[in-house]
């Protein structure tokens, strides 16, 4: 049997389940997750491979409105997704009554493209079966989809079957990455968002969507078998610092405790973090702050 590969896209509205369906399908967690919106700033490539297939998975940025230069960046990277793919995986709500504005936005980018394209109806585990019936038929009267596929992706048996109906859309290609690789984000990347991420559950919500993480020491320490990391908290207002630190130091600490358990996780190694919090006014509008963050 030959063997196939693919590129697919993920997209949807902010919290629709995309970086909670990324994680599912690669087994691993790769792309950070809360109750917030935008939650994801950039493009997160992951990777699964076996012997019949290697499927990338692009999660992409929720679609929104932009309020700001980062909102810009974001709303183009999704979209930009789709001119280069293999296949789309178009994630909504099945809590949705309606398609609403977000969600006719996505569409009418996806009939332009001539790529197979999945209705991903997630959170069927919040409502009765029946009442996703009348959702189908409104989103099947607005475009041809390949498949629609209600799921729920915090049930383990949705990664089959996703897979599974990818795999047969799927065209002859080889292996773009190595068995093992996961993903194509750097460690210093993903030790960042881990921090963000952890900003995001941690603090109040008029704070985490004026928040960046810049790792500025990412150094290893072979004699003491440790990695030593230092990491800078943009904030856009004093009194967002304040929140950040709390008192005696207590919500950083907060912060630190909880991101070291996951980053020591995902590097296999203990490691030292240190966390500085400092304010940058409006740094969401500045191009050099975008571009230093990581955010081109």
């Amino acid at each position: 049997m030959e063997y196939k590969s693919g590129f697919f896209s993920i997209i949807g509205r902010p919290n629709v389940g995309k970086s909670t369906l990324v994680n599912l399908l690669t087994g691993e967690k790769v792309a950070i997750m809360s109750p917030k919106p935008q939650t994801t700033r950039n493009i997160i490539k992951t990777v699964i491979t076996d012997s019949e297939a290697q499927i990338v998975f692009i999660d992409t940025p929720g679609i929104h409105k932009p309020k700001n230069k980062l909102g810009d960046y974001m709303l183009n990277l999704a979209l930009d997704s789709l001119n280069e793919v293999d296949g789309v995986l178009f994630l909504v709500e099945a809590t949705d009554k309606e398609i609403g504005p977000g969600d006719r936005i996505i569409i009418e980018n996806l009939n332009k493209i001539k790529v197979p394209v999945f209705l991903i109806i997630n959170k069927i585990d919040l409502i009765d079966k029946e009442s996703i019936l009348p959702l189908i038929e409104k989103y099947s009267g607005m475009m041809s989809f390949k498949q629609i596929i209600p799921v729920s992706a915090l049930q383990s048996e949705t990664a089959e079957i996703v897979i599974s109906e990818i795999k047969k859309v799927l065209k002859p290609g080889p292996k773009y990455f190595p068995d093992d690789m996961l993903t194509d984000q750097p460690e210093k990347v993903i030790v960042q968002e881990l921090i963000r991420e952890k900003i995001l559950l941690s603090v109040k919500d008029e704070v985490p969507h004026g928040v960046g993480v810049d790792v500025i020491l990412f150094k290893e320490k072979p004699e003491k078998q440790l990695i030593e990391i230092q990491a800078n908290i943009f904030c856009e207002r004093d009194s967002h610092k304040g929140i950040l630190i709390g008192k005696n130091g207590a919500m950083l600490k907060k912060i630190g405790s909880l991101a070291r358990v996951d980053i020591e996780r995902f590097l296999g190694t203990k490691v030292y973090l240190q966390l500085w919090v400092k304010v940058k006014n409006d740094w969401r509008n500045s191009s050099l702050m975008l571009n230093s963050l990581g955010y081109k």
